[in-house]
């Protein structure tokens, strides 16, 4: 029984078909748990799995790319400078 969406390109599969008709994908290749697990890019060896940098990657605080308000008090006042030079 093929699953409903391709797990290799995400197309959509039709009932009973044999692959997948966008890539090609079918149980040998692509359908079967072996090649789903080989997608997550998860160790062979449970052991070989290194928690602590997985969850400072998943979870760590990145940085903002939010402006420095510094700069947005600097293009206000250039505006504000700009419109009283223009207006005046």
């Amino acid at each position: 029984m093929p699953p409903d969406v391709c797990p290799q390109c995400g197309s959509l599969i039709p009932d009973r078909a044999t692959s997948c008709p966008d890539c090609g994908a079918d149980e040998d290749t692509g359908w079967n748990e072996a090649a789903t697990a080989q997608r997550l890019g998860l160790p062979e060896d449970p052991d070989d799995f290194a928690y602590d940098q997985f969850v400072r990657d998943e979870f760590e605080e990145k940085p903002s790319n939010r402006l420095h308000p510094g700069w947005v008090l600097t293009a206000v006042m250039l505006l504000i400078a700009l419109m009283a030079w223009f207006f005046w």
